[in-house]
Order: C-alpha cells, then sequence, then structure tokens
C-alpha cells in the first residue's frame, strides 16, 4: 500500500513554482526519495513534460562521475530548456562537492525550480547557509507517523495492537516490506545504522573511536526522557570504565544530532518565558532502531517510549517542542507554534490516583489560557480536570 506522506507532500506542492530552494532532510531512509518520486508523479500530472524534469539520485553509481561540481554544472546546463519552467531534483546531494555553488548559479536563472535532499544537518550549515541566506525552505522529514503506519498496515481496527507492532518493529517505511518474526527487520535496521554511523558521523568528522561513539548512542537510546548534559553522560561513562571527556561528549552528540538519528529537546522556564542551557532531554528518530540497539531491555520503559513516540509527532505536526520547568516540577512538552502554545504531560496510565495528581499538578500551576493535555495509554473515556484534558494517546496519534 503506497502511503501518500501527505503533509511533506503538500508543503512540496505549495512551494512548486515558488523561487525558493526547497531542501528536504531528514534520516537516511526515511522517504525522501519516494518523496520525490511521487512529485515527479505529480508534475506529470500537471503537464510537465519529461524533458522538463532533472532528476539525479547521487548515491546512484551511474552519476558518480557527477561528483565534481564543474561536471554537475556542465551536465545540468546542457538539459536547460531555455522558455520554460525546469525543475532540478537532486537526491542527496551531500555526495557532491561545492554543490552549494553549483545550486547557487542555477538558482539565480529564470524559470528554474530547485529541490534538494540530504541525509544530515551538513547541507544546511556554512556554505549554503551563507550563499542562500533567506533563499531557501526546510523541510524536515522523518519516518511513518503511528498514523501512517496504521494505514501501511491496515490496523485501523486494532490501534492498540498497532501500537505494540510499531514500538517493537520499526518506523522506518521499508520494513513494513519485511518479515517481523524473522530478523529481517532487525538486518535492515542494522544496516540503516551502520550507513548512518559510518558515513555521516565517523566519515565526516573523522573520528577515531567508533566504539566510544557507539558507547554515547547506546547510552543516550538507553536515556529517552531522561534530563542530560553533556557532563554528566562524560561522568557516567567514565564511572562505568568508558573515560571519555566533556568537549568529545559535545562532539559525538552534535554529529548525532546533524545525522538525525538523535533529537534534543532543551529546557524553557514557563514562568520566565526564556530558555535554558543545562539538563537537555533526547529522543531517538525510531523506537525500532533503539531495539536493535539495546536489546531485550529496549521495551521496559513504557512511559518513555511513549513519550519519544509524542515528541516525534509534535514535531511533524510543526511545533518547536521544549521540556518545561515550573519552579521544582516539570512539564514534559511545551509545544510551541504560530498559533501559540500547547502543553502535554506524557505517562503510560494514570488510572492510580496519586499518578494522576503528579501529572496534573504542573498543568495546574500554570497560568495562562492555553491548551493543556494528559496523553496516556490508558483506553479510557476522555476525561476533564478544570480545563485539563486527559486523552487516549493513541486516539491523539491518529488525529490529523
Amino acid at each position: 500500500m503506497k502511503i501518500e506522506r501527505k503533509e511533506y507532500f503538500d508543503k512540496l506542492i505549495g512551494y512548486k513554482d515558488k523561487k525558493i530552494i526547497k531542501v528536504i532532510t531528514g534520516v537516511r531512509r526515511c522517504g525522501k526519495s519516494t518523496l520525490l518520486s511521487m512529485f515527479q508523479d505529480y508534475l506529470k500530472t500537471q503537464s510537465v513534460s519529461d524533458e522538463q524534469i532533472i532528476y539525479i539520485n547521487f548515491e546512484d553509481y551511474e552519476f558518480e562521475s557527477l561528483w565534481d561540481p564543474k561536471a554537475l554544472y556542465a551536465y545540468l546546463k546542457e538539459r536547460i530548456i531555455p522558455g520554460k519552467m525546469t525543475y532540478l531534483i537532486m537526491d542527496e546531494i551531500q555526495n557532491v562537492k561545492e554543490f552549494q555553488r553549483v545550486v547557487d548559479s542555477f538558482f539565480i536563472k529564470d524559470n528554474i525550480d530547485i529541490y534538494i535532499t540530504g541525509s544530515n544537518a551538513y547541507i544546511l550549515s556554512g556554505e549554503l547557509s551563507t550563499l542562500l541566506t533567506g533563499r531557501f525552505v526546510k523541510i524536515e522529514m522523518l519516518p511513518f507517523s503511528f498514523y501512517e503506519f496504521v494505514q501501511a498496515n491496515s490496523m485501523e481496527d486494532n490501534l492498540e495492537r498497532a501500537y505494540q507492532k510499531y514500538i517493537e518493529t520499526s518506523s522506518f517505511p521499508y520494513t513494513i516490506h519485511l518479515d517481523e518474526k524473522s530478523n529481517q527487520v532487525r538486518e535492515y535496521l542494522k544496516g540503516i545504522y551502520d550507513t548512518i554511523i559510518l558515513k555521516d558521523v565517523v566519515s565526516r568528522k573523522k573520528i577515531a573511536d567508533v566504539m566510544m561513539l557507539e558507547s554515547v548512542i547506546r547510552f543516550l537510546a538507553n536515556n529517552i526522557g531522561n534530563p542530560l548534559s553533556t557532563k554528566k553522560i562524560s561522568d557516567t561513562m567514565t564511572s562505568d570504565g568508558r573515560k571519555i571527556n566533556v568537549k568529545t561528549v559535545e562532539s559525538y552528540v552534535s554529529s548525532l544530532m546533524e545525522s538525525y538519528i538523535i533529537y534534543q529537546a532543551k529546557r524553557y522556564d514557563v514562568k520566565g518565558k526564556q530558555y535554558l542551557k543545562t539538563l537537555e532531554k533526547y529522543y531517538l528518530v525510531d523506537i525500532g532502531l533503539r531495539n536493535a540497539l539495546l536489546g531485550s531491555k529496549a521495551n521496559t520503559d513504557v512511559g518513555h517510549i511513549l513519550e519519544n513516540v509524542i515528541y516525534l509527532e509534535l514535531i511533524r505536526r510543526g511545533y518547536d517542542v521544549y521540556i518545561g520547568k515550573l519552579d521544582q516540577v516539570e512539564v514534559d512538552f511545551v509545544a510551541q507554534n504560530y498559533n501559540g502554545i500547547e502543553y502535554y504531560q506524557v505517562s503510560a496510565s494514570v488510572r492510580d490516583e496519586i499518578t494522576l495528581e503528579r501529572e496534573l499538578r504542573p498543568l495546574k500551576m500554570i497560568q495562562d489560557n492555553y491548551p493543556k493535555y494528559i496523553l496516556t495509554l490508558d483506553n479510557d473515556p476522555e476525561g476533564d480536570f478544570d480545563g485539563i484534558r486527559r486523552i487516549n494517546a493513541l486516539d491523539w496519534l491518529m488525529k490529523k
């Protein structure tokens, strides 16, 4: 079953023919190439001829000669059709040395619409930002949402079973074609992981101690949703016999974030309305990848796994997401967008009165009128506590 990836596809359509470079980023194998294929099909339905579409996948050996920027420029220039809109669609462009200059050269020409993808945030740093400030828009992709996963597996009639499958297998799109009862999913995820580590982190950052890097990844994966600082990571790992300094931890964490395997949520002082620089939280791009890294102990932390899923969904929905600090208590997520703020507490269950009161307390302390929610796996009717809504998390995940 072909899933539309509607939120991303609609963004591409909205920016079509606009004089702005579309930069599609996201972790490897999250569906960027498929999105570009769907977009090309759409263009053809709009009477765009094949000659007007120039598509290059720089991971295809056929195009290896175009990794040279001068060769790429010549190849594209030869195929531009004067007087007609030409769509330049370039996949995994980070493989091209000095690709930024090639992109800039075609951007300034008339009747050219540019779309590029990359599997690490490096393509949005340095020279691209310098050359093209204010001239590109970022569309950041993630693997399947729970909604998309349910659609792909035709499991609308049993959301609880679908959620278990979602967190036990993977949200990476291709895994729906693999046999979950064999090792196919795990082997596929290991392949993605190895590619990210070797291509996007080790090679680019010239990291010598790969084992130490992997120790940091596993530490972060094992501590999703826990407040961490780079010093705390360094101290904990050193006390466990893996000596590493704070500067190295900072470098590794930054590289993992640039490769989109790890996401960082900073803290926000709800009362003081300011961002804080300590004790961030980290979330993994895919729970299945966490299972592959940690093995049998991965699925024991039900609450933090749900928190990870909710965090990624808020990001998908276009929010900037922070951890809320309110005196000595914490709000799991402060989600901000152009419409305002929403507050979220996430808990596996709040059927216990003590747990319910603990989750309600931070939200009750907030003195504004923005929406406040408790998301839980409890399969109970929706509740309301003086304006604080308790909602089943799976129902919330299915709403678009």
